[in-house]
């Protein structure tokens, strides 16, 4: 672990599930968390590599186990991904595999969406997959149509085991075209820090990763070289850290010791 400081960190991105909570129930210290991070006047954002849903999803789910958020505090790889395509591609026609509310977003955003004569391709985790989709998504990639996608994870955990995730469609665009995305927003890549970071307005060194995955959460931190949390109360264990290329600045069995430790006097 470095030597880094939390007194500068202005601003907490959070992964949640593993970290905020499990299921359907808050980790112990979350809300602990909470409290010490807004009496000392710094903020937080939830940050997700699922692009099917929007923000207001999430905040719902943590709202009805006990805190109350606000959509505009969650963020997503299909947001982020939105906010890169305004920038890079502007005007451009593009062909988006994805769920109606991912759809809706990129709209929202003013982007242009069409079935034909399309300019790139965006894919999403879509739940609403089909065939067609496929048959359109390999088309255009085979004619090497600049090629985005929201996030490389394979596998959705759900309380009831795995979705295919869009990593899967990943596989099989690959499988058929001989082709991989062109840039992957989402974590572990470090696109999904630079798109929050713009739109929050604060600079890298004032913000640190919390998450309980060595090689999503913390390789993201590293790869965006911002400050790195690893907490305990999910997926990984101590031991883990050991063996992994993926070091966290500071490591704590759950948000409630982070708000420990941001409560010591300096």
């Amino acid at each position: 672990m470095s030597p880094k400081s939390l007194a500068s960190i202005r601003c907490f991105l959070l992964d949640m599930d593993g970290t905020f909570y499990l299921g359907n129930r808050l980790l112990d210290g979350a809300i602990k968390f909470m409290e010490v991070i807004q009496q000392q006047g710094r903020d937080f954002v939830f940050l997700t590599n699922n692009s099917s849903n929007r923000g207001i999803a999430y905040a719902q789910k943590i709202t009805a186990m006990g805190f109350p958020l606000s959509p505009e505090k969650v963020f997503t790889s299909g947001e982020a991904t939105a906010r890169f395509l305004l920038r890079e591609y502007p005007g451009k026609r593009i062909y988006l595999v994805g769920t109606p509310a991912l759809e809706e977003e990129f709209r929202e955003f003013g982007l242009t969406l069409v079935q034909d004569n399309a300019e790139l391709v965006v894919v999403g985790f879509d739940t609403t997959l089909t065939y067609q989709k496929l048959h359109r998504l390999c088309d255009y990639v085979r004619a090497g149509l600049p090629y985005i996608a929201t996030h490389p994870d394979y596998n959705c955990p759900t309380e009831g085991g795995y979705l295919p995730d869009i990593g899967a469609i990943i596989a099989f665009v690959k499988a058929s075209t001989g082709r991989e995305p062109d840039r992957i927003i989402g974590k572990p890549y470090r696109q999904i820090i630079d798109e929050l970071a713009t739109k929050l307005q604060i600079p890298l060194q004032n913000l640190a990763m919390i998450g309980d995955r060595l090689y999503t959460d913390i390789a993201l931190g590293q790869a965006a070289h911002i400050t790195t949390i690893l907490v305990l109360s999910g997926e990984t264990k101590l031991e883990d850290v050991q063996t992994s290329p993926f070091q966290p600045d500071f490591i704590f069995e759950n948000l409630g010791k982070v708000a420990d430790e941001l409560s010591k006097p300096e």
